[in-house]
């Protein structure tokens, strides 16, 4: 991890541009779950992937960038639904930080950028999940605020 003091101050949290995906694909890769998952070397899936997320207004891939790099990033998605009174929900997916830029508060700053957003968007709700692996993960989601209410369930196709 960097020197906190030697970090620029200047963050820009924005929508990623196809020329992010790199950058991003690499920061999904570089944990133990990533590297099992993730093909930095082939990033054609991930090209046509963000072509179908560029072009869905409920889609909102952003990057933290500073100094020109990106060091940061989540994709948040809008939900509309009838549960709840027809509430609208929000999903934050994919949240990864540089491993440089770990423990600095960037997490901190992207995740209340998603829920910002999400109440920008008219949401209700906003949930995500996290693998059981990631116990540091769970503990920095319930700092900030989130509960863990429900058991979540997948199934590859």
């Amino acid at each position: 991890m960097a020197d906190l003091e030697s970090r620029p101050t200047t963050l820009d949290i924005r929508p990623a541009a196809e020329a992010d995906i790199a950058a991003i694909v690499a920061m999904l890769a570089d944990d133990p779950l990533g590297a099992r998952r993730e093909s930095p070397d082939d990033l054609s899936p991930y090209l046509a992937a963000f072509e179908r997320l560029a072009v869905d207004p409920n889609q909102h891939l952003v990057v933290a960038v500073r100094s020109g790099r990106v060091v940061g990033t989540l994709q948040l998605t809008v939900v509309p639904g009838l549960s709840r009174r027809g509430a609208t929900r929000s999903i934050i997916e994919a949240v990864r930080i540089h491993a440089e830029e770990r423990g600095g508060g960037l997490g901190t700053l992207l995740i209340e950028w998603a829920v910002d957003e999400s109440r920008r968007q008219g949401c209700q709700l906003v949930q995500l999940t996290s693998d059981k692996s990631r116990t540091d993960a769970h503990r920095f989601y319930e700092r900030l605020g989130f509960t863990a209410s429900h058991a979540g369930f997948k199934r590859e196709l």
